[in-house]
């Protein structure tokens, strides 16, 4: 019963004008939508001693923690929020396809 009372309030609300055509909820979203976040894809990480850092070389291989095929971890914000895999966009560009989105815990 309170979903159809909460419907139609807001079929009502809906047939006011163009600035209320979508529920309210998506109406307050508006004002985050423009915000900038740094997104943030790790392939795998590495650790070694400054002195290893400072005999790499042009051609040099850094093993990461990763293995070929397993999943990458997608920041945003430096907060892990999904996984997912490297494509090829076109030629010469790489790309991100989510495969998993990360639940947050939200009792902080």
């Amino acid at each position: 019963m309170a979903n159809e009372m909460e419907l139609a309030e807001l079929t009502e609300g809906s047939a006011t004008g163009p600035e209320t055509t979508a529920p309210r909820g998506a109406r307050e979203l508006d004002a985050v939508y423009d915000i900038l976040v740094t997104v943030s894809v790790v392939l795998g990480k590495a650790t070694m001693q400054v002195s290893q850092l400072l005999k790499l070389g042009r051609g040099a291989v850094v093993e990461l923690d990763r293995k070929l095929g397993e999943a990458i971890d997608i920041y945003v914000n430096n907060r892990l929020v999904a996984r997912g895999e490297v494509v090829m966009v076109d030629d010469t560009r790489l790309g991100v396809t989510m495969t998993e989105i990360i639940k947050a815990d939200r009792a902080v």
